[in-house]
């Protein structure tokens, strides 16, 4: 278990940053303790200072995981991020994505979601942009790679009637 190097720190937070943008402080600056990102055995983890300390007493061969594992490098040095940080992310997400319960079954099995799947998009989110995929009760589903979505703009085009 070591520190993150300074290239491997900025790879994190950009791929961070893209879903929660200027809130990354919040992560590190928490109001019940410090917390600090840790990597082993190529994976990330998330965890807080005491803990750290007092896990400084097993070997590192021993050591299985400790904290929160945020996500994985991968050999060509991509970070990608878990399901487990989903829990971290959810609370400081800049966009939303909000599914109707009909969608929601087809969109956990794989399959892409139809504008008629939507239940609400936050404003100004734009294409190629970090979202956190919510269920109408306002459970964090997923977390979606960044992909070429079209954004809020194309679904308010998609929605004006054609005359």
């Amino acid at each position: 278990m070591r520190p993150l190097t300074e290239e491997e720190t900025r790879v994190m937070f950009e791929k961070i940053a893209k879903y929660i943008g200027e809130n990354l402080q919040l992560l590190v600056d928490r109001p019940d303790g410090t917390y600090c990102f840790r990597l082993h055995n190529d994976r990330v983890y998330y965890v807080s200072e005491k803990i750290l300390k007092l896990a400084a007493n097993i070997s590192g061969d021993k050591l299985v995981s400790l904290g929160t594992c945020f996500g994985k490098f991968t050999k060509t040095h991509k970070f990608r991020l878990h399901i487990t940080a989903l829990d971290y992310l959810a609370p400081y997400a800049k966009y939303k994505v909000w599914i109707k319960p009909g969608a929601e079954q087809s969109f956990l099995y794989g399959n892409h979601v139809l504008k008629s799947g939507l239940g609400r998009i936050t404003e100004n989110t734009s294409q190629y942009q970090g979202v956190v995929v919510y269920s109408m009760a306002d459970v964090p589903l997923v977390i979606p790679p960044v992909s070429g979505c079209g954004g809020i703009q194309t679904c308010h085009r998609l929605q004006e009637p054609h005359t």
